[in-house]
């Protein structure tokens, strides 16, 4: 069964430009990742420093290779400096259909 969720944070006041340019970088090594299936970075439109990245990945595995990949401790090192919530806020999704 895929693994599908939904990642969101809010850039604080004045990094906006950055946490994009650091989200941009990652989003293309995730990509990269064999069970990867998307990774799709948005902001909110009424609230351009809230991201939202929504994830899918072929499996638990895959999710897992994910969570354990070497680029992903040191980005969310950073990240966690330049937003609002102690970390990006999770929520796994399910299919309806």
């Amino acid at each position: 069964m895929k693994k599908t969720l939904l990642a969101e944070f809010t850039a604080r006041e004045g990094t906006e430009d950055e946490v994009a340019r650091l989200i941009g970088e990652y989003a293309l090594k995730v990509r990269e990742e064999e069970g990867n299936l998307a990774f799709d970075v948005y902001t909110k439109a009424a609230a351009p420093r809230a991201f939202w990245i929504f994830e899918v990945y072929r499996d638990e595995e895959a999710f897992q290779a994910h969570l354990n990949a070497p680029y992903g401790g040191p980005f969310n090192a950073v990240l966690v400096s330049l937003i609002e919530e102690d970390a990006s806020v999770l929520t796994f999704l399910d299919p309806v259909t």
